[in-house]
């Protein structure tokens, strides 16, 4: 079989429990297409080639004996480069931390292992997690498989662009201000933000103590709901770990969506928006309508407050982390990522705590709106993917500056702490990605799996691979 890397884990899972593919076969499959690709991506900073082959060798032994362990079972997964990994470099994408080697897994990487899953490298980020764009000054920009001048959206770069190219078949990023969502969106994959606390953080280089969050990023939203499953949990050792009950994400997911009861804000999310992206918007909201949903536009006061009230929490909680690295280290921080801590270390804690007072009235606004609708429906950036080498990008004849605006449609949920998926609903004029983001109450993952797999049905978007 050729070109193993085109498959979804869901078929390849298919294929390896029936003994109809070899593990060994899948993983070299995947290594050859980092080894002609990463030049042009940048998606790795570490590579695991002879441990990935040793444990595919592994996997497929316990499989021909039938010690099937489950869909994730030899399938190759890429981490974010701040998941610690006991005795492999973790450097949180940063010149401080590039020899920094942890003496134990972070409970996700624990978990995908004993799912069966072959750790195939670290991927790049934006530094320390705290940026929109991944251009790294320590390792480089990562690049957008679907056009490789074009950023791909961060911190998860290269998370995303692993993903989107067939060099992994997952990933595991972060998001706190939407550093799951804007990259999945911009390289046109499905990136879930799970509820505040469902997934444990512990081993997990923190930016927010308030507001991280991890999941992962797939090719398609049943491939998504198969590693939620594996990595969702209470742990004892992360202190923001749920104890709510688990679900099966993938037991529902072909459930019926008609009489789902849609909001799509319209306050905020279409301010600042270039015109492609809402086009496409009221395409997806048509197909909602297809499937038996009704999508009503509502507006929402409250957003407006987004941005102060993210803006001051993140970078305050940030700042606070590397307070230590400001004060002894600073001239080995990119000069992107410095001033956005330095700026955090100036605020004052009574305008902190005005945040988190106003954060408790955003959320509980937010939260009403689910008496009477199901599901959010939103852009999830404004734009397709901008140039590497731009800082600006025209949006309906006004320059905005590229960082924040990456970010802006993303930091609601992250505020809130509710779960929330992103997925394509097409592209630009110029062929780059553009998606939607969904979100449902506290801890309804499966909902949202279920609404997103009946509309990644009827559209084009499924397991799509970039021409790279």
């Amino acid at each position: 079989m050729d070109n193993l890397y085109e498959l979804s884990i869901t078929e390849a899972s298919g294929l390896l429990k029936k003994k109809e593919l070899s593990p060994v076969d899948l993983v070299a499959s995947h290594l050859l297409r980092i080894q002609e690709t990463d030049e042009q991506l940048n998606s790795f900073i570490t590579v695991l080639s002879d441990t990935s082959k040793k444990n595919a060798t592994q996997a497929e032994k316990e499989i021909l004996a039938g010690e099937w362990k489950g869909e994730l079972h030899g399938i190759p997964i890429g981490l974010k480069d701040l998941y610690y990994t006991k005795g492999i470099p973790t450097t949180v994408g940063s010149k401080i931390y590039e020899n920094f080697i942890p003496e134990f897994n972070a409970t996700v990487v624990d978990k995908l292992s004993e799912a069966g899953a072959i750790i195939i490298g670290k991927l790049q980020m934006h530094e320390f997690a705290l940026g929109t764009t991944s251009h790294n000054p320590h390792y480089g920009p990562a690049r957008n498989p679907w056009n490789t001048e074009c950023v791909t959206g961060g911190s998860s770069g290269g998370s995303a662009s692993s993903v989107s190219s067939g060099q992994c078949m997952g990933a595991l990023g972060s998001d706190t201000g939407g550093s799951i969502r804007i990259p999945s969106a911009l390289c046109g994959i499905v990136g879930m933000k799970p509820t505040f606390g469902r997934v444990s953080r512990y081993g997990v280089f923190p930016l927010s103590s308030s507001l991280d969050t991890v999941g992962p990023m797939t090719r398609t939203v049943e491939d998504n709901a198969i590693m939620l499953n594996a990595i969702a949990g209470h742990d004892i050792n992360d202190s923001f770990s749920s104890e709510h009950h688990l679900s099966d994400y993938t037991s529902d997911i072909e459930k019926d969506i008609s009489g789902i009861k849609i909001a799509h804000p319209q306050t905020y999310f279409y301010d600042v928006i270039d015109e492609e992206v809402v086009c496409l918007m009221k395409k997806a909201s048509e197909h909602f309508e297809s499937l038996g949903g009704k999508v009503e536009p509502i507006e929402v006061p409250i957003l407006e407050h987004t941005l102060a009230i993210s803006g001051t929490i993140l970078l305050t909680e940030a700042a606070e982390i590397h307070s230590e690295n400001i004060r002894t280290k600073a001239e080995l921080i990119g000069n992107d990522v410095k001033s956005r801590l330095q700026q955090g270390s100036l605020t004052s804690g009574i305008d902190y705590v005005k945040s988190q007072r106003a954060r408790t009235i955003y959320n509980q606004n937010v939260n009403n709106l689910f008496k009477t609708y199901d599901i959010l429906i939103a852009p999830t950036v404004a734009t397709g993917a901008p140039p590497i080498n731009d800082t600006s990008v025209e949006i309906n004849g006004v320059q905005e500056l590229i960082a924040p605006l990456m970010a802006r449609l993303t930091r609601p949920q992250n505020i809130t702490g509710l779960p929330t998926i992103s997925l394509p609903i097409g592209f630009t004029s110029k062929g780059l990605p553009v998606s939607m983001q969904l979100t449902a109450p506290a801890f309804q993952e499966a909902r949202l799996y279920n609404v997103a797999n009946q509309y990644e049905k009827i559209s084009a978007f499924k397991n799509m691979l970039p021409p790279i």
